[in-house]
């Protein structure tokens, strides 16, 4: 150990007895690119003696759910749904959670891999939106929410970037539907949230290191333990990189979390944690389409310029003090600062010209994003009996500032292949464009009465308020803005018999039109966008527990979307609406002891009910864009006499780029398996490979002339330890 302690300190830049303060300095400069400095700095901070500081009182016994990687979770407490610490099968939602064992053993190596193996959601990001993804019917970061241990950053300009590397988390949870009444506006489709590893006394340590095709290398530690006499803590580091085998494919990330647990005093405890991820995503825009389709000769090219550049730097600081005041009743104050930096420099648009035989670039486009949020949540809960009860006020304060070169001139012409890629060269020059500054006040209660043995009652009701200020820094008139929201849930859990409950749910939701943050004059007279749903479903565990299943019927509605108005076309209104209903089920069975059976499915019938858009053209019974109609994953898992294998597929239907449903991005399926063997107690060697039939597919569009490609066939081998 001292001498790993030693090279951490070397690696880091900082010779010497390493300090926890060092630690964090090195965790926050930006001004270092090193992807292994969170790793070293991970070590040195199990390292540093001022980490072991002496406490008073005794940690308390915490007891951690037992997670085996396998089945749907419906033991599981789900907090993204509800805060009242109910099960997976007592809630009258659609939810279900992904182990990292599962994770794991798959070989998914970004979150969103892992993410799109639940039911029906679907990756659509790309590079100018970070992570992004559509389930039942909606799509984007105005309707699908990410969250990062339960916390939430704003969404400014379409954009997310957190959480992306799955590396530190115990378990991925979805819940399907609105969830405004647990998380606030944003969140009709889908939310996801990435649940951390907790801090615990006993000790333990892991490691992960993969080399694979495309020049890809990743690396991992985590490491958990004691703190003096009452404390413990939990360190996560991973960094990586990849050429993603396409042209100056060049993609890095790194990250570090921490985490500590104090029991203050008997019945008062102390959570900290401290973030940092750097990202330079792949500059990877798209191809453009050759004929009308995806052209397998251009797969590797990457049509940006030589010296485009994309960055995504972001950091957490929490603090959370919980008292226990009475068995029944415990009172929580959350303390949270989240600080954003993105940077993007690139040639975004190409069209195939067949006539020149050239592709022709345009859209030379550099933006920069500041971004730092500050909150608060106090909260109490009460658990009594037949009836739980949470109730809480949040608040929070957002600047954001927006920089960029718009009207984003400059074009040029390159060859399909073997051709110099320039550089970035616009006649427009970088400026700051605006600023706001929202403030986000927020009070919620939810309410769980048990009827009687087999009825469960679920009641929640939170209201939101958002001030948002613009200021232009090139000149231009500013304005405030007040935007409003309630939203609901009502729902009811029959219990038939200890393993299988029926469940019906009332919930209503809001979106904003477009990102509160960079909310402009055209948009300030819009309200939040309106949700309602109707959901009702089913959830079995059979034979102990070996086999699990779930299914829903659900539909949901959303006005106030923005619309021409038919009296007079050149003006847009809110009036518009779409709804969408559908079908799902998922289910794990265990086939025989050392086999394992997992597999979901959707059918989702969205549409516009009421669109006019330029030119006064309906919309009317047109699939909103990046909403497939089906969608299904399946995987086979083998596990015995130390090996582990898997194999699986994902299918993700037609989708549509556009309203007007003209042009439409092909289904696809592709087949992925894994093979693991168990060296000793301690390591697992495993082999993943990805798109094994080499299907050539697109993810998601980037305009009507480009698509960006999904991964070609690789291959990685990584090697785990545990101790």
């Amino acid at each position: 150990m001292a001498t790993a302690c030693a090279l951490a300190n070397l690696t880091a830049g900082r010779p010497g007895q390493f300090t926890t303060s060092d630690a964090f300095m090195i965790l926050s400069s930006q001004a270092s690119s090193t992807p292994i400095r969170p790793i070293a700095a991970a070590i040195a901070l199990l390292c540093a003696p001022a980490a072991w500081a002496q406490q008073t009182a005794i940690m308390p016994v915490v007891t951690i759910q037992a997670e085996s990687g396998e089945g749907l979770g419906l033991a599981r407490q789900v907090a993204t749904a509800s805060r009242l610490g109910l099960e997976a099968r007592e809630l009258p939602a659609s939810v279900e959670s992904l182990g990292a064992a599962a994770i794991e053993a798959r070989g998914d190596v970004l979150l969103k891999d892992a993410v799109t193996r639940s039911t029906g959601l679907t990756d659509i990001s790309s590079p100018g939106n970070g992570i992004a993804y559509a389930a039942r019917g909606f799509s984007g970061n105005s309707a699908i929410a990410l969250l990062e241990n339960g916390q939430r950053p704003q969404v400014g300009s379409g954009t997310a970037t957190t959480p992306s590397d799955p590396w530190g988390y115990d378990y991925i949870e979805v819940l399907r539907g609105p969830g405004s009444v647990v998380h606030g506006s944003g969140t009709t489709g889908a939310t996801i949230n990435a649940v951390r590893k907790a801090p615990t006394r006993a000790g333990a340590l892991e490691a992960m290191a993969g080399i694979g095709a495309g020049r890809a290398l990743r690396a991992g530690v985590g490491a958990s333990g004691a703190l003096g006499q009452g404390g413990a803590f939990r360190v996560d580091a991973s960094a990586g990189r990849s050429d993603g085998l396409i042209e100056r494919g060049d993609a890095r990330h790194a990250k570090l979390l921490t985490s500590a647990a104090f029991a203050l005093a008997p019945g008062l405890d102390l959570d900290l944690q401290l973030d940092h991820a750097q990202q330079k995503p792949q500059r990877y825009f798209g191809t453009p389409l050759v004929d009308g389709g995806l052209s397998r000769a251009l797969r590797r090219q990457n049509y940006n310029v030589g010296d485009a550049d994309i960055e995504f730097n972001d950091s957490k600081a929490l603090a959370r003090l919980s008292w226990r005041v009475t068995p029944a009743l415990t009172v929580s104050d959350e303390l949270v600062y989240m600080k954003a930096r993105r940077h993007w420099r690139n040639v975004e648009s190409y069209f195939y010209n067949p006539q020149a035989r050239l592709v022709e670039r345009s859209d030379y486009i550099a933006i920069g994003h500041a971004q730092e949020q500050a909150g608060n949540r106090l909260e109490a809960r009460w658990d009594a009996g037949a009836n739980r009860l949470v109730a809480g006020w949040e608040a929070a304060a957002i600047d954001f500032t927006h920089t960029n070169n718009a009207p984003y001139g400059g074009a040029s012409s390159v060859a399909p292949t073997g051709f110099d890629p320039g550089r970035f060269d616009s006649p427009d020059p970088l400026r700051p464009n605006f600023r706001t500054d929202t403030v986000s006040h927020a009070v919620y209660a939810e309410d769980a009465y048990r009827l009687s043995e087999r009825l469960l009652l679920l009641a929640g009701l939170r209201h939101d308020r958002y001030q948002v200020a613009r200021t232009s820094l090139q000149g231009a008139a500013g304005f405030d803005a007040t935007l409003q929201s309630t939203a609901a849930r009502l729902g009811l859990t029959w219990t038939l018999a200890p393993d299988t409950s029926l469940y019906g749910q009332f919930s209503s939701g809001s979106d904003p039109v477009t990102s509160l943050l960079s909310l402009n004059l055209a948009n300030s007279r819009y309200k939040l966008t309106r949700s309602r749903q109707l959901e009702t479903g089913v959830k079995q565990s059979l034979a102990g527990g070996k086999a699990e299943w779930t299914a829903a019927l659900y539909r949901i509605r959303k006005d106030d979307i923005i619309t021409r108005d038919p009296a007079n076309p050149a003006l847009s209104i809110q009036g518009g609406s779409q709804s969408s209903r559908g079908a799902e089920i998922s289910a794990s069975v265990a086939l025989a002891p050392a086999w394992r059976l997992e597999g979901n499915a959707v059918y989702t019938d969205a549409a516009f009910d009421t669109l006019v858009e330029s030119g006064n053209v309906s919309r009317a019974g047109k699939r909103p864009s990046d909403t497939p109609t089906s969608s299904a994953n399946l995987w086979l898992s083998y596990r015995a006499a130390g090996w582990r294998g898997g194999a699986g597929a994902r299918y993700v239907g037609e989708r549509f780029i556009d309203n007007a449903n003209t042009q439409s991005l092909p289904a696809y399926t592709t087949l992925d398996a894994s093979v693991g063997w168990q060296a000793s107690r301690h390591v697992l060697v495993q082999l993943n490979l990805r798109n094994l039939a080499d299907r050539l597919y697109a993810s998601t569009s980037y305009g009507g002339s480009q698509y960006l490609l999904g991964e070609r066939r690789h291959a990685e081998l990584t090697v785990q330890w545990r101790y």
